[in-house]
């Protein structure tokens, strides 16, 4: 099985930069020119939240996104349909990340059908247990080309670690705290858990997430990982500077040098 996903492993060699945003925020059609800013600004992979009420693992930053969206008229379907002209707007690896309800609601088959469609590449959702994902989703997932990416904590024993490495595909989500998204991280302060991981010699490579807020944490997660998710930091960006192409590019410019196209 092959996806974007495992072609920007295979290929790249610098540290991978994720970015997260809430579809629909800060406004309702902002989910496309939101991608293009990114993809143009040099980020590697996005990953795409489709709101939900009552995020549980989301700290205030990402919760206020996804009620502005909700407010704005975002949904699970609205999101599927814009995402039509995805691959018209990006060759980007996209991952859609979210709650198991909303995709219920929809109706699981007709979810990972629309994911496949419309070129998404690989999916998060951090309340699915890892018994239902192997029942329920893991044959669709395999035919249809979609990565499932499972989340290690710094709780998880090393049994619980492989068994997630196994279930999942194109990377691991390595969450770097026990606390919720957004609350600033020395990720050095995580050397031992980081290294614990790395001593499994997991299949599939790791990026590190919660709490990655600036070029340091970012540095340092990627001396860990293969790079690193950085998803409140930049919604704060947003909500402080406004969307349009130039503030993508200073938030992602003070992360990493922009690409020549795009710096000049």
């Amino acid at each position: 099985m092959r996806n974007r996903i495992h072609e920007l492993f295979d290929n790249k060699k610098e540290p991978i930069l994720s970015v997260y945003f809430t579809a629909g925020y800060p406004a309702l059609d902002d989910t496309l020119r939101l991608l293009r800013y990114l993809e143009e600004a040099g980020v590697d992979m996005v990953e795409i939240g489709f709101p939900f009420s009552d995020p549980l693992a989301d700290g205030p930053i990402i919760q206020q996104s996804s009620q502005q969206a909700i407010a704005n008229g975002m949904t699970l379907p609205l999101l599927l349909e814009q995402l039509q002209l995805l691959r018209q707007h990006s060759q980007l690896p996209v991952v859609l990340m979210g709650y198991l309800n909303p995709v219920l609601q929809l109706g699981e088959a007709h979810f990972l059908e629309r994911c496949a469609a419309v070129g998404v590449d690989g999916l998060i959702v951090p309340d699915m247990p890892l018994t239902y994902y192997e029942t329920h989703w893991m044959q669709h997932c395999r035919r249809l080309r979609l990565s499932n990416i499972m989340l290690v904590t710094p709780l998880s024993a090393p049994e619980r670690i492989r068994q997630l490495d196994e279930a999942s595909d194109g990377f691991l989500y390595l969450v770097s705290s026990n606390s919720t998204t957004g609350k600033p991280l020395a990720v050095d302060s995580q050397q031992e858990y980081f290294a614990r991981v790395a001593s499994l010699s997991l299949r599939n490579p790791c990026l590190v997430g919660f709490g990655i807020h600036d070029k340091l944490s970012y540095e340092a997660a990627a001396r860990h990982s293969r790079g690193a998710i950085i998803g409140s930091a930049f919604l704060q960006y947003l909500k402080t500077h406004g969307l349009s192409r130039e503030s993508v590019y200073r938030f992602v410019e003070q992360l990493r040098p922009l690409p020549a196209k795009a710096g000049g």
